[in-house]
């Protein structure tokens, strides 16, 4: 779960972590009562969306006086922000945080995540603040410095004193910076984050170490621990079709192609849509209807299908193991009875008594074409959208 930079400064204070005084406004009029309250000469405007290079984008702003500073946030309010992350789509902001402006002296990157190959969370910095860090690996991957964090004894302080030396800084800068990585590390263990990231961290004129801009992505599988956590979801910022898959349990997501796809477990569901890409067509959807495929989740999963008028066709490729094959084959053809499926439809069963269920779909009277192997049942979808 992704939350807005406000809210991420709002955690890191939690945590002893001090970031610049700002206050978050939807009402374009209230940036110049704003600009009074922080009592900067210069204040910045920034849109509140869940997408990177919001600056390129033309979302953040300087104003240098109240009347400005209403003017931006009237610009920015209610536009559609288009970044490298939104896609040509972009997202409409509905929200600003405008903060006291800063007498920047160099700005760094530092970010936490999991390491794949570990199998455990490393901390990296760089001097090249406020650049992505994909493209600072790219051009300057030697500029990336990284420490490997052992799950058990967390972050230490000698670690953390590495990391600001490399990016050299000494005396007090130095000692603010080691505060500020040792508070971002407990955020993120005592928060159950998947990834924080600081960018650009900053040193100001007047001798401070602090966030200028935070990304903050909580691991969802952690939520039963955060019942706070869903208070800070804005579900304007997600796919509608993902937030309703969320209310009925579902693990969706919303892709280009024109093959709904319909799987059981996460393995089948990457196979199903390479092979519909093998087949000489696009995957319009990753969805897990999870282990048990009952006609509740199979019928909720035909509705959000459905509803994206991308798809062409639906591919349902079920492994049948702990549940069995007719008794999914029962819950499909109930489904497909609540359901009005106006596109071709191919269903693919395997595993415990798979010809028996294979049977009951043929006898159902409801059209579909029912396939033994997955390759099969890739290349009938793909002739049937072809048709």
């Amino acid at each position: 779960m992704k939350v807005h930079e406000y809210q991420a400064k709002e955690i890191l204070k939690k945590y002893g972590i001090i970031t610049p005084k700002g206050f978050v406004t939807d009402k374009a009029a209230e940036g110049s009562e704003i600009y009074g309250k922080l009592g900067t000469p210069v204040v910045v405007v920034k849109a509140q969306i869940h997408a990177g290079g919001r600056g390129k984008g033309g979302g953040v702003k300087l104003a240098k006086s109240a009347a400005e500073a209403a003017e931006i946030a009237g610009k920015i309010l209610g536009m559609n922000l288009v970044t490298h992350q939104t896609g040509p789509e972009g997202k409409k902001v509905l929200k600003l945080l405008i903060e006291e402006g800063m007498d920047i002296k160099h700005e760094y990157y530092v970010g936490i995540t999991l390491d794949r190959k570990s199998s455990k969370p490393v901390i990296m910095v760089s001097t090249e603040g406020g650049m992505d860090i994909e493209e600072i690996a790219e051009k300057s991957p030697e500029k990336i410095i990284t420490e490997t964090i052992e799950p058990n004894l967390g972050l230490q302080r000698w670690q953390a004193s590495r990391l600001a030396f490399a990016l050299g800084l000494d005396g007090d800068y130095a000692k603010q910076a080691i505060k500020v990585l040792m508070g971002l590390w407990t955020a993120y263990e005592k928060e159950d984050a998947s990834m924080i990231e600081i960018n650009p961290l900053i040193t100001t004129g007047d001798g401070r170490v602090l966030p200028l801009d935070c990304k903050l992505d909580f691991d969802d599988n952690a939520q039963y621990r955060h019942p706070e956590h869903p208070d800070l979801r804005d579900i304007t910022e997600e796919d509608p079709l993902e937030v309703e898959a969320s209310k009925s349990n579902l693990n969706y997501v919303k892709l280009d192609g024109e093959v709904g796809c319909m799987v059981n477990g996460a393995g089948l569901a990457m196979a199903t849509m390479d092979i519909i890409k093998y087949y000489g067509s696009f995957p319009a959807n990753f969805l897990d209807v999870g282990g048990g495929a009952n006609p509740v989740t199979v019928t909720n999963g035909f509705k959000l299908i459905l509803s994206d008028k991308n798809v062409k066709a639906i591919f349902v490729n079920i492994f049948g193991g702990i549940v069995r094959c007719d008794r999914i084959a029962n819950g499909i053809v109930e489904a497909a009875k609540n359901v009005n499926i106006h596109v071709p439809l191919v269903v693919r069963l395997s595993g415990t008594n798979a010809e028996e269920a294979r049977e009951i779909l043929r006898k159902s009277g409801i059209e579909m074409i029912v396939v033994a192997t997955m390759a099969e049942g890739a290349q009938k979808i793909v002739e049937a959208i072809k048709k």
